[in-house]
């Protein structure tokens, strides 16, 4: 095999992968929808429009007590079309990284808007909605207390509040929103959310106080209740997976720790399971919603289709509910969970729960893209540039494979020099290919080259081009990440198609450098000819920082080889004259 056939290889392995992982992405198989399942989805309605409010309404999960599953009182009908548009009091909470909309009517976090992400480049004003109870880009957090018997603070439920807007200030490190049930027989709920400084994560602490005559059973419950729908629209081979997942702290007879569930596969097996500690969250391209039950508690959690009334979106709903806690009459106690809603920052999710971080999911190429990601934010803290920083790890790269690359261009070099004699080889065995492949070999073995030699630089390298396009594709922190110039998004193609031009360029270039065509007939010369156009084509639709880094590579190489090239013949001149 000679070097242009192992880069077809290498470039037809390329398409391939971006193709299939495309299509598994834009195509994701979709179970078919069982008859059980089916029951369980209220029948669909047309929508009022794409901006129809949605977001107070969803069934109460239920209590889990002694292998059975206990009614509870909801105070209304939990699929009233009613409950979706008549939100109660809205609450405005403003952070330095997040604002925050709150509904008086069952506490429920409508909006949550990130505010140092935008929408896009070219919005840099208007920042990204996480949260939002607007179809059909829905996705609301409801929380509450289910109780054994008897009414309590659920989502349903109207609490009463201070004021309607909280601003976090000048030197707080925390803001509490707090908002007050009173029910029957003098007990007392108090539900405050707790946002912290330069964080995602918020507290939900509920003060139970039992003034009545009777112990009282409640359960903290979550759940994120959402659409599949994303208001970005994500580049082409740049997707990611969105749906539920779980995350087992301790090992169990499921044999997993971190299980992702796509919406496709809720259609036909809704999840459910019972463990201690662990998370549940809602996962899309670069940010997470999730809610962490103490690692003490053993809770429930479930994930499955949930329709919303009035709407013919399919929605999907997955949370937890927690261990029933028994409050003796006359006395208090308090329950707390956690959420934590935005950007899948790798530094970050760890300190927040353990294997968090497994939301940012690199695939199989895991070993390799954790590493350059960790070396490109390491190199991206000193330079401070992303692009920059994607520059220097190519010539890092380049330099750890110096040696290799020198005996590739090397061999390239000879295998110029004996193009001519090849070629005569060619024309003189072309109707025995068997007595061809050994007079070609037999003329390697006595001018001592390997024409293989020029295979290996380009095999290693091809993990790292791999391992840098996931790195692309699933890290928020080069979400918009600008190199100079036109570039402003080196997760976006390039939009004035620049770099993929240039990188054409040189591949032409280098093809007449190298002679790697002296030795080909027409029609093989004709197809190397044109591939520089098709990669050029073909690297259009990629990220523009893996064309930065493919065209800095290959500036690198056609350098390196002309050096390499001329000493060579410089060598052969020499030796010629003694």
């Amino acid at each position: 095999m000679d070097n242009r056939r192992l880069f077809l290889l290498v470039a037809l392995g390329a398409v391939l992968f971006f193709m299939w992982q495309a299509w598994q992405r834009d195509y994701p198989p979709q179970p078919p929808q069982s008859a059980s399942t089916a029951e369980q989805r209220a029948p669909a309605k047309s929508s009022a429009g794409s901006q129809q409010t949605a977001s107070s309404g969803g069934e109460i999960p239920s209590v889990q007590s002694a292998g059975k599953e206990a009614t509870t009182s909801t105070g209304q009908n939990a699929s009233s079309p009613a409950a979706l548009s008549q939100p109660g009091q809205i609450i405005h909470v403003t952070t330095d990284v997040v604002k925050a909309s709150i509904d008086a009517r069952g506490g429920t976090l409508r909006r949550l808007t990130l505010l140092q992400y935008p929408v896009s480049p070219d919005k840099p004003n208007q920042p990204y909605n996480f949260l939002n109870d607007k179809l059909p880009y829905f996705f609301v957090a409801q929380s509450g207390l289910t109780a054994q018997s008897g009414p309590a603070p659920n989502h349903h439920a109207v609490f009463t509040v201070n004021k309607t807007d909280y601003r976090l200030g000048a030197g707080k490190k925390t803001l509490e929103v707090p908002l007050v049930w009173q029910g029957p027989d003098g007990r007392k709920v108090t539900k405050t959310y707790v946002f912290h400084r330069g964080s995602y994560q918020v507290r939900v602490r509920y003060k139970v106080d039992n003034g009545g005559s009777q112990p009282w059973k409640v359960s903290p419950y979550v759940q994120f209740w959402r659409t599949p729908k994303s208001p970005v629209k994500n580049p082409r081979f740049l997707s990611s997976f969105t749906g539920a997942a779980v995350y087992k702290e301790k090992g169990t007879s499921d044999n997993y720790k971190y299980n992702e569930l796509g919406f496709g596969d809720l259609d036909s097996t809704p999840f459910k399971d019972t463990q201690q500690g662990g998370w549940v969250a809602m996962v899309q391209h670069y940010f997470v919603a999730a809610a962490i039950p103490s690692k003490t508690d053993t809770v429930r959690y479930f994930a499955k289709p949930r329709s919303i009334p009035g709407s013919s979106d399919k929605a999907y709903v997955g949370g937890y509910v927690g261990s029933m806690q028994t409050v003796a009459a006359g006395q208090q106690a308090t329950l707390t969970t956690r959420l934590y809603m935005g950007p899948k920052l790798q530094n970050v999710l760890p300190t927040v729960a353990p294997g968090l971080d497994l939301t940012v999911n690199y695939g199989i190429w895991t070993v390799a893209a954790q590493p350059i990601f960790w070396f490109l934010a390491k190199i991206d803290g000193v330079v401070g540039n992303w692009g920059w920083a994607i520059i220097i790890l190519t010539l890092i790269i380049k330099l750890l494979f110096f040696k290799l690359t020198e005996t590739q261009y090397k061999s390239m070099a000879r295998m110029r020099k004996f193009g001519p004699r090849i070629q005569q080889i060619k024309e003189r065995h072309k109707d025995d290919r068997e007595a061809m492949q050994k007079a070609m070999m037999d003329l390697y073995k006595k001018e001592g080259f390997n024409p293989l030699g020029g295979c290996w630089p380009m095999l290693v390298q091809f993990p790292v081009f791999i391992a840098l396009y996931e790195v692309l594709r699933a890290s928020v922190e080069l979400r918009h990440a600008p190199w100079v110039l036109w570039i402003h998004d080196l997760s976006a193609p390039d939009p004035y198609y620049i770099l993929p031009i240039l990188y054409g360029a040189v591949m032409f270039f280098q093809q007449k450098l190298s002679g790697s065509t002296m030795t080909m007939d027409e029609t093989q010369r004709k197809l190397m000819m044109v591939m520089p156009l098709g990669l050029a084509v073909f690297f259009a639709f990629f990220p523009a920082g893996l064309v930065l880094y493919w065209l800095t590579s290959v500036l690198i190489s056609v350098t390196q080889q002309w050096l390499i090239m001329r000493k060579v013949e410089h060598e052969d001149a020499k030796k010629r004259r003694a």
